[in-house]
């Protein structure tokens, strides 16, 4: 594997790392719109905080596909010769389609149980 793509793995890494450490400390302060907050303005921005973060992560899965198809599609044509690229590429955008399956399966299942439930 060459060195370039050993540093954009670890650059991918990293950012994984850190988001997931910002949302550890947005659990432990309350989260936003979360329980510990008061009702007014901050639950309608952490609505759209919710919304805004929905669609980007959408749009960010679209763009590991779309970027996936285009080294496939390189490397067919003969423009790359860099499998590793092509494969690396393709199983990150297969990771964020599970992903993004598993949140839209938890949603469903959640939607259910609060619409199953009686008053």
């Amino acid at each position: 594997m060459s060195s370039v793509n050993m540093n954009s793995l670890m650059a991918a890494r990293n950012a994984i790392l850190n988001q997931n450490n910002a949302l550890k400390d947005i659990a432990k302060s309350g989260g936003l719109g979360g329980p510990g907050q008061t009702s007014g303005p901050t639950e309608v921005a952490g609505t759209d905080s919710f919304s805004a973060q929905l669609t980007g992560a959408l749009q960010e899965v679209n763009k590991l596909q779309a970027d996936a198809k285009e080294e496939m599609r390189a490397y067919q044509m003969g423009e790359s010769n860099d499998v590793a690229a092509v494969m690396l590429a393709k199983h990150k955008s297969s990771l964020g389609f599970e992903s993004t399956l598993q949140v839209r399966n938890k949603l469903l299942s959640a939607y259910k149980d609060i619409m199953n439930m009686q008053v």
